[in-house]
């Protein structure tokens, strides 16, 4: 991954900054093909200088909970004129700032309401038409990559410093994040016999929705030392019963959110038989602390090895629920 292809910059094509009303009326234009065409991709970022950035980043509109987790180590809380509802961390972004909604189901006249000066969405933000809208907007829009490699999480944290002229802050964040990826390779290092994790997101129908291969959970169980026994679905996928037997998971795993489930999960005949089961290993973790891939997955990872390895040593990482 490079920034200078994997950014997804857009330049705007007019002020940067937009009372609500016109937002709304400039969003509606589009969508009934009074805007001109997708403006021109920038590939550098805006040099920072000891006046500021090249972007006006007083009202920014984040959408993806690793990128306001990011934005607030950098402190640039008051920075931010709203998130979207993945954006649960810190608990005061969610519970103080406007929500522009699900991150997968954005409304583009929402987004513009805020007024904002600067977009930073996430890549696997949606749905399509509502994205292109606010490309097409005034405001300029950073797509940043949501990749969920360690690797990643480091160059997320660069990326964003650079685009709000935080650089030094970002650079000492993500220092910390790698050092605390490297104590959880230390730590993970001493596992021997990998256990097998099933990632349970939801029941459809009585099936379970499971995380396979190319997922973000899937990334965060090989971080933890273990296999991914649904790896050999692609996504997210339902299960059947005589899969769910075939991968003999021995342990199972879901968001606290969806924990509820886990009396129905448990309940099905083919989780009964399981290894995981029978040995009554059932983790949950909160979502965004599991999944989002922002500076606390290395501590997520490392819970959830710790979870898994009860003899593990203690370790380095750090853990922040």
């Amino acid at each position: 991954m490079t920034d200078k292809t994997r950014m997804g910059w857009t330049t705007p094509t007019g002020s940067r900054r937009m009372a609500g009303a016109i937002a709304g009326l400039a969003a509606l234009a589009v969508l009934a093909g009074a805007m001109p065409a997708a403006a021109t991709e920038l590939t550098e970022v805006p040099g920072c200088t000891a006046g500021g950035g090249g972007l006006d980043t007083s009202r920014i509109v984040s959408v993806g909970g690793a990128i306001t987790e990011i934005l607030y180590d950098l402190g640039l809380a008051d920075a931010v004129a709203a998130v979207d509802t993945t954006s649960v961390y810190p608990p005061s972004a969610l519970a103080e700032k406007p929500n522009v909604g699900y991150m997968r189901a954005l409304s583009a006249e929402g987004v513009l309401s805020m007024s904002p000066s600067l977009l930073l969405v996430s890549e696997g933000a949606g749905p399509p038409d509502a994205i292109d809208v606010l490309k097409r907007s005034s405001v300029p829009f950073v797509s940043v990559p949501d990749d969920t490699t360690a690797a990643a999480v480091s160059a997320r944290v660069r990326l964003l410093g650079r685009v709000v002229c935080r650089e030094a802050q970002a650079e000492q964040l993500a220092a910390s994040v790698e050092a605390d990826f490297a104590a959880l390779e230390r730590l993970t290092a001493a596992i021997d016999a990998p256990k097998r994790v099933l990632f349970v997101m939801s029941l459809q129908s009585g099936r379970p929705l499971v995380g396979g291969a190319d997922t973000a959970a899937d990334a965060i169980i090989r971080l933890a030392g273990a296999e991914n026994a649904a790896g050999v679905l692609e996504g997210y996928k339902p299960m059947s019963d005589e899969a769910v037997l075939e991968a003999a998971p021995d342990a199972l795993l879901m968001m606290a959110s969806t924990a509820g489930h886990s009396g129905e999960v448990l309940s099905e005949p083919a989780f009964r038989l399981t290894p995981a089961a029978e040995a009554g290993r059932f983790i949950t973790m909160e979502g965004q602390y599991l999944l989002g891939f922002g500076p606390r997955t290395p501590g997520a990872a490392a819970d959830l090895a710790r979870q898994l390895y009860p003899d593990l040593a203690g370790g380095e990482a750090r853990a922040q629920p």
